[in-house]
């Protein structure tokens, strides 16, 4: 895939300049390398995965099962996008810093789709399902797919592309494996609410 011309360049250029402004401050560089390592293989999504299972559910086993089905959905995500998508774009990625300030994984494939923005998105829409920490999954994706941009190794187009991806993967997800009765709580709020 040629480099785009046109208003996805000007969007991809734009991006990048307002990131110039953040990039060489020791705060933001720790925060978006940290982000970038944590997204490399889905590592963060499957922690937060594991803490999600272990977390109390008041015995319906939601919690668990959002988080097998999170963990699966990210390595399914993860083989459609690394070993399907991108082999179809080959787009080239932006030119790298002459050094990165902090250790760095120089990824091989195609930068269109972002994979860490894919999979930071199904995994937050997988486990984000009935649980009060949602909004925090949601965040933690947005740092890790802008912290691609950060650091230079995609173009915003490619993480917006695949902020939107995971999105709709994670939606599939949770419709092809729902999770089972809802908690007791949205049960009786629901209950209340058609007495009402």
């Amino acid at each position: 895939m040629a480099r785009p011309r046109g208003p996805l360049a000007r969007f991809d250029a734009a991006a990048d300049r307002a990131f110039d402004r953040l990039r060489g401050r020791n705060w933001a560089d720790r925060l978006f390398y940290a982000a970038s390592a944590l997204g490399d293989h889905g590592i963060l999504w499957l922690i937060l995965a594991a803490l999600r299972a272990a977390r109390p559910d008041g015995g319906t086993g939601r919690s668990r099962q959002a988080a097998v089905r999170a963990a699966a959905g990210v390595g399914i995500e993860s083989a459609i996008v690394n070993l399907g998508v991108k082999s179809l774009f080959r787009r080239v990625r932006p030119v790298p810093p002459a050094s990165h300030p902090l250790p760095f994984r120089h990824p091989r494939t195609s930068s269109f789709p972002s994979g860490h923005a894919t999979s930071a998105f199904c995994a937050a829409d997988l486990l984000g399902e009935d649980d009060p920490l949602m909004p925090a999954y949601y965040g933690l994706a947005v740092v890790v797919a802008t912290s691609r941009v950060y650091v230079r190794i995609h173009h915003a187009s490619d993480v917006a592309a695949g902020a939107m991806l995971g999105a709709a993967m994670g939606r599939l997800g949770r419709k092809l494996a729902p999770l089972g009765a809802p908690p007791v709580w949205r049960r009786e709020s629901g209950a209340a609410a058609r007495r009402s």
